[in-house]
């Protein structure tokens, strides 16, 4: 029988998409969201949802034994992060070991964690293998905290834990409603809308960009594979491209044209990510959707949705 499966953070992103192919895998997935950040009309109608803060006691009564816990859910707006650090710190490390804690108490199966590739933000070795830590913004030092009690709970407490790193994810749902939406979503909409999109700073920062398909493989495999328990992986596609030209490109994709609208740098953000992923490639796994092939997706997503408002 598949284990049941718990998200938190199931009304994002990520977590929404995880939801839909896990039930589409046949497992019992439950999934907590506040709703602060999440929206409640992505939550798949086979998800047993709860509207539950990842801070909350009672989150101990959600998971049981032998349940996987995909633990998503934070504050990463890096703006917002930047201009609140003690709700940072409340979400994303006190959560974090809520979620452990709830974990370790009930005897769940094992945690599957969201890190982030922003742990990188100050090294300057590219691609940047999972060894090299340098964070620099309030988001990714709390990323740190929460990486650190995490390991301590599988040394301490013998918790089964996957630490993922995840670079540019993309794809429908992601987050346009943020401070400072990611710029995949946000070129998107502004073009779709007969607006102008802004580029923070010169357009020259370089991203890796990975489709949410993609990454909820290696979600699968987690699950599944016993090959990647206790480590850190890496997520993304192993190219990066500048911001600039993912803009072109988008303008492309939609045979529109356009020039952006410049605005001043945003501080604490890296000016390159590009991922090593070969230890993701030694257990078999490998990004399987190319950049102009998401971004067709991502555009057909859009259209037949209907054009969200940014504001």
């Amino acid at each position: 029988m598949n284990a049941r499966i718990v998200i938190t953070g199931v009304a994002g992103f990520i977590g929404s998409n995880l939801a839909d192919v896990l039930l589409q895998r046949g497992y019992e997935v439950w999934g907590v969201d506040n709703l602060s950040y999440g929206v409640r009309e992505q939550v798949p109608s086979g998800v047993r949802f709860l509207e539950m803060d990842i801070r909350s006691r009672d989150l101990v009564e959600v998971i049981r034994e032998g349940d996987v816990v995909f633990h998503l859910a934070a504050k990463n707006c890096i703006s917002d992060c930047q201009a609140d650090p003690a709700e940072t710190a409340s979400i994303n490390v006190y959560g974090t070991v809520n979620v452990l804690e709830a974990a370790r108490q009930r005897k769940a199966q094992k945690v599957i964690y969201a890190e982030s590739s922003a742990l990188y933000e100050g090294s300057r070795v590219m691609p940047t293998p999972e060894s090299e830590v340098h964070p620099e913004s309030f988001y990714a030092v709390s990323k740190l905290a929460g990486m650190a009690f995490a390991d301590a709970y599988r040394r301490f407490f013998q918790i089964s834990t996957t630490a993922l790193r995840y670079f540019c994810v993309y794809g429908p749902r992601q987050d346009y409603r943020r401070t400072i939406p990611p710029v995949m979503s946000a070129f998107i909409i502004k073009l779709l809308r007969g607006e102008r999109p802004v580029i923070y700073g010169s357009g020259h920062k370089r991203r890796d960009f990975i489709h949410v398909d993609d990454v909820n493989a290696f979600h699968l495999q987690c699950i599944e594979d016993p090959q990647t328990d206790g480590k850190v992986f890496n997520l993304g596609s192993g190219k990066n491209y500048s911001v600039r030209e993912i803009y072109q490109r988008v303008a492309a994709t939609l045979q529109v044209e356009s020039q952006p609208l410049y605005c001043p740098d945003l501080p604490g953000e890296a000016q390159e990510t590009l991922a090593d992923i070969t230890l993701a490639r030694s257990v078999g796994w490998s990004p399987r959707i190319g950049l102009d092939e998401g971004l067709r997706r991502f555009v057909d997503y859009y259209r037949s949705m209907g054009v969200p408002c940014l504001a």
